[in-house]
């Protein structure tokens, strides 16, 4: 007699396997308390920054950049913020959120918001200190943990350690779980209309985006940081509008909704049902999936602007944290709520926003909706690609194998629009919980680093000019290669701060 579980098919097992050890064992009692005291023991060493400073993340955004080895212009401040936010906001601020409300209730949106403010502290600390300790690129600046790693804690092979771990989870999972999100997204599409749908047009969909990607990888990360640039706010400023409207819609509704919200964080029902950890579980993970803060790969966007002072982009990066749960996380929240709120069954489901918002305003709207996911997941890919080529680089510069990593990159693109989501999904929780651990154990003797470059920073500002940084100002530090005398960035005298 065959077991029920020998009967599965093997991809289920495996995904079941996978999913145990995240749920059971790894983000139980290894990430999640991690997480939380690395973000705690960050947030008192440098006096709440991500709240203190948030009016100077966004004056910073204004920051222009310097000319480049290569003579044109490096990445700029925005430029950067936006490389990042290409790969922030993607699925996991739509099909991440959705998943998160199926497993986890309502009540996982206020662990995603409680989280992602606390969060911040580590991703001001990773960006500041990637920025520091960022190597020269002909194209301008490369960096990112396993730069600081080696550079600032003299631990080369854990540097390696994060760069090959990072290579597997955004070049190849990460980027899986794109490809297949907008397959599942136009295929949705594709049924509504009446079309019909299958492998075949999966392997079309996959064709597609690997033409779409190639188009911009191959043009450098300046391609990749303009498309990102003349797409995001387009997508983000739709969708948020899109939200406004499925609100507007259900005025009566929004008070309710957020009370659900709140019941089902704290409510009895979780205590006595033991469910209460899965709703933390659920919001911490697709929360850290979204914003990134404590992963470990923002900061390699980070190091690639042309600034000031390290602690620039520090704040910027912080404020991406924030646009990308306080706002664009919470409107898909608020579209699945409005929607369903009996939704949070514990079925996987990742495509309740599509749904939600058909519901909401008619079938057009599920089209629209597709698009968007597609504009998100594509950027995305996008990004990702820039993560794993900086971290590739850290480890060799030939070519030849720069060029099979372009190829190894689009071969994922296409097998993600073939695979099955719930195992993408299951493996893209265990590589993400892999980085965001080393990292965070990285943070913790690097935080005294940062908290001495915001001091300096602050006391800039004290005295009415814009920051200038020069590693001559602790020449202490070892390892740092850039900002010497003769490479200060002078900002403009139109972003000096009034005297």
């Amino acid at each position: 007699m065959i077991s029920a579980d020998a009967a599965q098919p093997l991809d289920a097992r495996l995904t079941d396997a996978v999913a145990a050890f995240n749920d059971e064992f790894f983000w139980s009692w290894i990430l999640i308390p991690l997480l939380v005291a690395v973000s705690l023991y960050i947030t008192v060493r440098t006096g709440v920054v991500q709240i203190r400073m948030l009016p100077e993340m966004f004056r910073v955004l204004r920051s222009r950049p310097e000319i480049a080895p290569d003579g044109k212009r490096a990445v700029s401040s925005l430029q950067a913020f936006m490389i990042s936010a290409a790969a922030r906001i993607g699925t996991g601020n739509i099909i991440g959120v959705s998943i998160a409300i199926s497993l986890g209730g309502p009540g996982a949106v206020f662990w995603m918001w409680a989280m992602a403010v606390v969060v911040c502290a580590a991703s001001f600390v990773e960006s500041t200190v990637a920025q520091l300790y960022k190597v020269r690129d002909p194209a301008g600046y490369r960096g990112g943990p396993a730069y600081y790693i080696e550079r600032g804690l003299g631990q080369k092979w854990a540097g390696v350690l994060f760069a090959l771990t990072l290579i597997v989870t955004f070049p190849l999972v990460f980027n899986a779980v794109q490809s297949n999100t907008i397959t599942n997204t136009i295929a949705n599409s594709a049924e509504d209309l009446g079309s019909g749908t299958g492998l075949w047009m999966s392997a079309l969909i996959g064709v597609l985006l690997v033409v779409l990607t190639a188009l911009v990888i191959f043009g450098g990360v300046r391609r990749i940081a303009n498309t990102a640039q003349a797409l995001i706010p387009f997508f983000a400023a739709l969708y948020v509008l899109l939200g406004l409207v499925v609100m507007a819609l259900n005025w009566e509704a929004v008070p309710g909704m957020v009370a659900l919200i709140f019941q089902h964080a704290f409510g009895v029902r979780e205590f006595a049902a033991a469910g209460l950890g899965v709703v933390i579980i659920q919001g911490v993970r697709r929360g850290m999936f979204s914003n990134e803060a404590g992963l470990g790969s923002a900061p390699v966007a980070a190091a690639s602007a042309a600034v000031s002072h390290p602690v620039k982009q520090g704040l910027v990066q912080t404020l991406g944290v924030y646009l990308d749960t306080l706002v664009v996380c919470s409107v898909t929240a608020f579209i699945i709520l409005l929607g369903n709120p009996g939704t949070g069954d514990g079925q996987l489901e990742g495509d309740l926003t599509q749904f939600a918002l058909q519901a909401a305003l008619g079938p057009w709207a599920l089209h629209l909706m597709t698009l968007i996911i597609f504009l998100v997941a594509f950027t995305s890919v996008l990004g990702n690609y820039y993560y794993g080529e900086s971290n590739l680089e850290y480890l060799t510069t030939n070519e030849r194998v720069l060029f099979g990593y372009k190829l190894v990159f689009l071969t994922a693109t296409f097998l993600g629009a073939l695979g099955s989501i719930d195992l993408i999904w299951t493996l893209a929780d265990t590589t993400m919980g892999l980085m965001a651990l080393v990292n965070l154990l990285a943070l913790v003797p690097l935080t005294a680093v940062a908290a001495r470059l915001l001091k300096d920073y602050v006391g800039q500002r004290r005295e009415g000019i814009d920051p200038v940084f020069t590693r001559d100002r602790m020449p202490d530090l070892r390892g740092v290669e850039c900002w010497g005398p003769e490479d200060a960035l002078r900002p403009d005298e139109s972003e000096r701060s009034p005297a």
